[in-house]
């Protein structure tokens, strides 16, 4: 069985049985395992090159999670050897004056992947199903309008060669509690820290729950969440790199076969 499939959304999910202290991706040393990231990190490389050279397809990681939960420091470590010229993040801020003036996935869709790219979101159209349901902005008959709005959002992305791979990144309190006060306590970090974080952690319990039923209620065949425990954020690079690495090579990738004009060309 996959060690994936554990991790995976489906059927009775209940995002309170995945312990964000789970490692089961981590095998050998720290040596080792940092050896490994950066084989992984390597491949995705190579399979980005296949990527643009086909021509055909697109990547989209959705990186989701609370405050801390490390998605700057996934992009910067799993994707360390590829290509800048063939990876691009955005990151989804607080709305801007224009962007509430369109409908909530507007913004998003002006960010999706061109053909032959890896897009990478640090949060995400996803905002718009938490922040809104734990602020009480919109009531559960709009919420379950927006979940079905996403499905639909997604198929479309998949529909018209886009792969979707959608990662929670999976802390508990605890470990949130020392990554801020590691903020506060390095002067080099201390500019990540914004007293807005701790209004939101008191929310903790109601982020849990509509990360619970925006998970369940839109993970689908087409663009599936996996939980990615990320107490351990060794673990969490590795899980996330292995998934990708997966997904890359599922998509059997092919390079356009070489111009017969190149046939025995010698270059003088």
């Amino acid at each position: 069985m996959s060690k994936f499939k554990k991790y995976r959304v489906g059927g009775k999910f209940k995002l309170s049985r995945i312990d964000p202290d789970d490692t089961p991706f981590l095998t050998g040393d720290e040596s080792a395992q940092r050896a490994e990231v950066d084989n992984l990190a390597v491949e995705l490389d190579e399979f980005q090159d296949l990527l643009h050279a086909e021509g055909r397809r697109k990547l989209l990681l959705v990186l989701q999670g609370m405050d801390t939960s490390g998605k700057d420091g996934t992009v910067r470590w799993v994707f360390s050897r590829t290509s800048p010229l063939g990876v691009r993040v955005t990151a989804f801020k607080a709305p801007s004056e224009e962007e509430r003036a369109h409908d909530y996935l507007w913004r998003c869709h002006a960010a999706v992947p061109r053909t032959g790219e890896i897009m990478v979101w640090n949060r995400s159209h996803y905002e718009d199903v938490l922040v809104p349901v734990v602020e009480g902005w919109i009531d559960e008959a709009e919420t379950r309008r927006r979940y079905a709005q996403i499905n639909d959002f997604e198929r479309l992305l998949t529909e018209t060669g886009t792969v979707v791979v959608k990662c929670m990144l999976h802390i508990d309190k605890d470990e949130q509690r020392e990554r801020l006060q590691a903020r506060i306590d390095t002067p080099g970090k201390q500019w990540k820290f914004s007293m807005g974080d701790l209004e939101v952690r008191t929310k903790w319990a109601g982020y849990q729950k509509a990360y619970q039923y925006a998970l369940a209620a839109t993970s689908t065949e087409h663009a599936p969440w996996h939980v990615i425990p990320a107490n351990s954020k060794r673990h969490r690079n590795m899980m996330i790199a292995q998934l990708l690495v997966k997904t890359l090579r599922d998509m059997k990738l092919k390079a356009p076969p070489p111009d017969p004009a190149l046939k025995g060309m010698v270059v003088t």
